[in-house]
């Protein structure tokens, strides 16, 4: 359509200039001559051409906005792995293990050189007896005694051992001192050891001294302070016990060997009894 509308002006000057008389120079017409009008038409509309070659790629538009976020995606595999990282610390010791199972018989060793030994193995068989005799004494030693100047000496007998301890307690105290040191307050069950202890207070100079029988929990009923009952043998003087004053619920024992109740709170001196299996 622009090629049309130029053509046009085109076409109309063409026209006009054909119908002017021509002049020659000096002002006069020439003769007028036939003109012819030509009148160019556009022409009807061409086939479309080729399509032409691609052009250069346009500059670079502006940034658009983000896109909204996906779906996630499908999780990846795993990758190959890593370098291995620097040593740590060493962690804390663990537990002993189970032992394992005894291992294989070892190889029968050489015989040995025929010997009188018999003599030899009988006086190393004594001296370990003796040593272990001596140790169990000075394990008792060193947790029973107190100072001292508060002992009054050890007596043994087959499966008893006696401390006297010079050193005034009330009951309760007495029996808490020999309960720590892995005893009790001494506890006369037969006439045997009953004897014994006597004869240890006549020894000492004394006169009499706490033992390990009390009727604290019943009236009237006398045990043995290891809860163990009184029913084989007891050594009460004449007319004991007697609960002087509604008082007198621990006993004491005097140098003759004889047993009376006494009351709880006076301090006096006492004797502890041990256990030899125990020492």
């Amino acid at each position: 359509m622009t090629g049309e509308k130029l053509l046009l002006p085109v076409i109309l000057m063409s026209v006009v200039m054909s119908l002017l008389p021509m002049q020659t120079s000096y002002g006069q017409h020439l003769p007028e001559e036939s003109c012819t009008v030509q009148i160019l038409v556009p022409g009807l509309k061409g086939e479309p051409g080729e399509k032409g070659q691609k052009g250069a790629p346009g500059r670079p538009g502006r940034v658009g906005p983000p896109g909204e976020i996906g779906p996630p995606g499908v999780k990846g595999h795993k990758g190959i792995m890593g370098r291995y990282g620097k040593v740590g610390p060493s962690g804390m010791k663990g537990f002993k293990g189970d032992p394992g199972d005894p291992g294989p018989r070892g190889p029968d060793g050489e015989p040995g050189v025929p010997c009188e030994c018999a003599p030899m193995r009988r006086m190393i068989g004594e001296m370990d007896i003796l040593v272990a005799q001596l140790s169990s004494e000075l394990k008792f030693i060193k947790t029973a005694l107190p100072s001292p100047a508060a002992v009054a000496g050890i007596k043994e007998t087959d499966s008893k051992v006696y401390l006297l301890v010079k050193e005034a307690k009330r009951y309760t105290e007495a029996e808490g001192y020999c309960q720590t040191r892995g005893g009790h307050l001494v506890m006369p069950k037969d006439e045997g050891a009953n004897a014994a202890i006597a004869g240890y207070i006549t020894d000492a100079g004394l006169s009499r001294v706490y033992i390990g029988i009390h009727d604290l929990e019943r009236e009237g009923v006398f045990t043995y302070v290891d809860h163990s009952p009184m029913t084989t043998f007891s050594k009460w003087r004449k007319g004991e016990p007697n609960n002087a004053y509604d008082d007198e619920d621990c006993a004491e024992m005097v140098t003759s060997g004889e047993w009376t109740d006494v009351a709880c709170h006076p301090t006096m001196y006492f004797v502890c009894e041990f256990d030899k299996d125990n020492i």
